[in-house]
């Protein structure tokens, strides 16, 4: 297998104006990656989520914002299998989601790095449970290490790194098996403002041109924004599809500019009203 220097490469597709992938945009449903159909859930006797409908198509990142309560991480959950519905159905890639599937990264607030695993070894670890070869995983986790800017430090352990480096080497660790749907649970909330400005933007580099579907759940108004084609707006109480906002703005993306782009104040206040 190639080195991971051209990770996504091979995957490539332009994207339209909007960001959406051009083949997803001409296919329309024939390319739906995740489909999630009626589902609801509950925890004990509190329903969490209710009667909740969407579709994700190949290559799309939507961002999923809400109050806290609202079922975000629930529905993520719900998608990457760890957790099964009380009724409807979710599918991923054609196939009725059962339990965890291979091809699917998760990638959660905290690094849960292994502590007595280098850097090097975090990022070769998942593709160790996959039964890569010895020397074959480090290879490609050394080039992810790379193009993440962490090479010099692939043989510290975690508590020899700092809070945006140890997000980095996770990121590393889930890009490393080349999902092609990868679930963000709030990775750049424990992050400090100067590391989140230097590593959204990374993130968004390794993503862009890819055919790999992101769903971010966030709290953050500004990041779904900056870096989704689609922002889906949650109700709560229980959880629901309150509203599903295109993000018209091209790509790529300057996030240090967005701020003053006119779309781009727009989108923040609807998405902002959708919340109260």
């Amino acid at each position: 297998m190639q080195l991971m220097e051209a990770a996504f490469d091979a995957t490539r597709q332009p994207r339209s104006a909007d960001g959406t992938s051009s083949s997803m945009a001409e296919n329309g449903a024939s390319k739906v990656m995740v489909r999630i159909e009626g589902v609801s859930h509950q925890f004990a006797d509190v329903r969490v989520l209710e009667n909740i409908d969407l579709s994700v198509g190949r290559g799309e990142f939507i961002a999923l914002v809400g109050m806290s309560g609202c079922g975000k991480t629930t529905l993520l959950n719900l998608v990457a299998g760890l957790l099964q519905t009380d009724s409807g159905h979710i599918m991923v890639a054609g196939e009725t989601i059962c339990g965890p599937r291979p091809m699917t990264g998760y990638m959660f607030a905290r690094d849960a790095l292994l502590p007595w695993r280098t850097a090097l070894e975090n990022v070769a670890y998942s593709l160790e449970l996959r039964g890569v070869p010895k020397d074959e995983r480090r290879k490609r986790a050394r080039a992810w290490l790379e193009r993440l800017g962490l090479i010099a430090a692939a043989d510290k352990y975690r508590s020899q790194l700092s809070q945006g480096m140890r997000q980095r080497v996770a990121l590393g660790r889930t890009l490393a098996i080349e999902p092609d749907l990868l679930l963000l649970d709030e990775p750049f909330a424990a992050l400090d403002a100067q590391t989140k400005q230097e590593l959204q933007p990374k993130f968004l580099e390794l993503w862009e041109g890819s055919s790999t579907t992101v769903i971010l759940v966030t709290h953050d108004i500004d990041e779904a924004i900056s870096m989704a084609d689609r922002v889906v707006v949650m109700s709560r109480n229980p959880g629901r599809i309150a509203e599903d906002v295109r993000v018209a703005l091209p790509r790529p993306r300057n996030l240090a500019d967005l701020v003053d782009d006119s779309t781009y104040r727009a989108l923040r206040h609807r998405v902002r009203n959708a919340l109260i």
